[in-house]
């Protein structure tokens, strides 16, 4: 009996290791060979490998060589530019909207869950052509701000739906007490309810900043001039040409867009766990 029971710990224990060992295969192999590509001399890849023979960082210098025809520098800064103020907007906007529908009782609330329901089953893309009409009636085509509002909006539906989950499952007590002590609702937000939602804060924040860093579809309808774009269409355009392709420079492009997120994800990382896993199973 005692032997059957650990073959059976045995082999749960290797078959979770083995799926986490193939799984972390998945995951890792397209990144070396990306990794391996961005060192390669040449443009093409049908003659690079995942550990270069002769390792070379050209492709690196070119992209920060401030050529006309390749603005890396700027497409990046855009990029951030539009990730950051989206992630404080959505934030923000995440944390009133998330409070009012968790704290307060009003008509039309449940309507308004049911909308913000709705609006996440719709896709992105299928409001293209509307978006691109108003960005050309309002006069804003290559607005990053028009941009970064488009996101906010798109963002607000899902993540106040996690950020509602979260604040349900702190106590009303705790806003009873302070209303007893004088405290107003504006007081309660900020100094009770903002502090114990850390971690889902970090969750909005991480998916505020990283959409649309990767966004190629809505940036691309709206962003026309070379100088306005991201690096998701800037890099697009380097592998577009039939002629003049080079892979291995989109490649080395592609390297560094991970360090913000990167970086991103190290600062939240305390919270950002705790508060997607309670977020998806609390309210």
């Amino acid at each position: 009996m005692l032997t059957s029971t650990k073959s059976k710990n045995f082999f749960r224990l290797f078959s979770s290791y083995s799926i986490l060992t193939l799984m972390t295969i998945i995951i890792i192999y397209p990144l070396l060979w990306t990794v391996g590509a961005s060192f390669n001399p040449g443009n093409s890849l049908i003659s690079t490998s995942i550990i270069p023979a002769n390792p070379t960082l050209d492709h690196y210098k070119e992209l920060f060589a401030g050529k006309e025809s390749l603005p890396y520098v700027q497409w990046y800064l855009n990029s951030l530019k539009i990730s950051i103020f989206t992630m404080i907007g959505t934030v923000i906007c995440v944390s009133f909207t998330a409070y009012a529908f968790s704290r307060f009782r009003f008509k039309g609330r449940k309507n308004a869950l049911t909308l913000f329901l709705l609006l996440q089953m719709i896709p992105q893309f299928s409001a293209l052509i509307a978006l691109f009409v108003l960005a050309q009636i309002l006069g804003m085509m290559n607005s990053h701000w028009l941009l970064i509002l488009l996101y906010i909006g798109g963002l607000i539906p899902m993540n106040t739906y996690l950020m509602k989950g979260y604040m349900d499952s702190i106590p009303m007590d705790l806003d009873e007490s302070a209303k007893i002590d004088g405290a107003s609702n504006t007081r309660i937000f900020f100094q009770i309810i903002m502090p114990l939602s850390k971690p889902m804060l970090a969750v909005v924040a991480m998916l505020g900043f990283t959409g649309p860093l990767g966004d190629f579809v809505l940036s691309s309808v709206i962003l026309r001039n070379s100088e306005a774009y991201t690096l998701p269409i800037g890099l697009y355009n380097l592998v577009n040409e039939v002629m003049g392709a080079s892979y291995t420079t989109f490649a080395a492009g592609a390297i560094l867009i991970s360090i913000p997120i990167a970086i991103i994800f190290i600062l939240l990382q305390k919270n950002f766990v705790s508060g997607l896993t309670a977020g998806g199973t609390k309210g």
